[in-house]
């Protein structure tokens, strides 16, 4: 997933054509009305960020596979992958001039680490009876974005900000005091994503998403690769040694990390920033519905307590997107 942030609030990284879009224009078919095309934004929407909520029933799928192994997968078959689209799109060009930029080289390799990071800490959660805290960190993400544009950009928040922000801190007291500990799990994945987006926002609309992907991706081979020789080494891989069809699982992680992402480049052109910044919750919905339902994972009273409160933050936070984005399209209106 990718954002911006602005004000801090949610704002779609600007795609200037989408690898779907890029095939659509190669085959000469017309632009569409703006009713359809906001239509067809939604559609995609809704694929990418279903999608992106379905991710645990397929880590699961994986298992005896180690969340290293997996993650390493993912970064080899994600390379291949994208290597594909960008021939078929003719993206190469794109592709070298980000990798020649320095400035751009440089953001996108602590982007890689940031994003690997968040990667291992959700397949272990998933992988190890924990998908609900990993849902959690995706609950209180926005939090944390508005929480690095306070402190990293020196923005200033409006009341419902600092509302939402002092909400979700007593969330996480009360979720510490439920869980015994701190939800480590849930912080490491918002804090990592949540820095993974401020980063993502230094290049901003310079680096489309399959580009970005794919120069993430490269980077994180070498060491992907050396991953997966040593726990070939300790006899601990499971990519060729439990048949063809864990072999396909593994190869297809690379399709299941693109295709989201494709989907939501093509949802972002189309949409603007508050429906994405709507659609956006869809994928820790998901993600907690299945822990709770088809995982079987317990929830007891003083953890809906916290979650509950998470919910009103996010609630408090939305609105205050919502009203504030509804304030700047009047000022826009009145000043065209």
């Amino acid at each position: 997933m990718e954002f911006r942030q602005q004000s801090c609030c949610y704002e779609t990284v600007a795609v200037s054509e989408s690898p779907l879009e890029s095939v659509q224009k190669s085959h000469g078919k017309a632009s569409k009305p703006a009713r359809s095309e906001a239509a067809t934004g939604v559609l995609y929407g809704v694929g990418a960020y279903g999608l992106w909520g379905l991710l645990p029933l397929y880590f699961i799928l994986l298992v005896p596979a180690n969340s290293i192994e997996i993650v390493a997968n993912r970064v080899v078959w994600s390379v291949l992958f994208c290597a594909l689209i960008i021939t078929v799109t003719r993206g190469w060009g794109k592709f070298g001039a980000a990798v020649r930029n320095p400035r751009i080289l440089g953001t996108l390799t602590v982007a890689a680490f940031l994003i690997v990071i968040n990667w291992l800490t959700y397949v272990y959660a998933v992988t190890t009876g924990n998908a609900i805290e990993a849902s959690l960190g995706y609950f209180i993400n926005p939090l944390v974005s508005v929480l690095i544009g306070v402190i990293v950009l020196k923005e200033k928040l409006r009341p419902l900000q600092w509302v939402a922000i002092g909400v979700g801190f007593v969330a996480v007291v009360v979720l510490t005091a439920s869980y015994g500990k701190l939800p480590w799990i849930a912080l490491v994945l918002a804090f990592s994503f949540g820095t993974y987006g401020f980063v993502k926002n230094r290049v901003g609309g310079k680096v489309e998403a399959i580009t970005s992907l794919s120069v993430e991706t490269t980077v994180l081979a070498p060491f992907a690769i050396v991953a997966m020789l040593v726990l070939a080494g300790m006899g601990q891989a499971t990519l060729t040694g439990l048949g063809a069809g864990h072999f396909w699982l593994l190869a297809a992680s690379g399709i299941v990390t693109a295709v989201p992402l494709l989907f939501f480049g093509a949802s972002a052109s189309r949409l603007s920033m508050t429906s994405i910044g709507l659609l956006q919750f869809m994928t820790p919905v998901v993600q907690f519905l299945i822990a709770i339902t088809l995982m079987g994972e317990h929830m007891g009273l003083d953890r809906w307590i916290g979650f509950s409160i998470v919910w009103v933050a996010l609630i408090i936070l939305t609105a205050d997107m919502m009203r504030n984005y509804r304030h700047t399209a009047r000022l826009r209106r009145a000043a065209a």
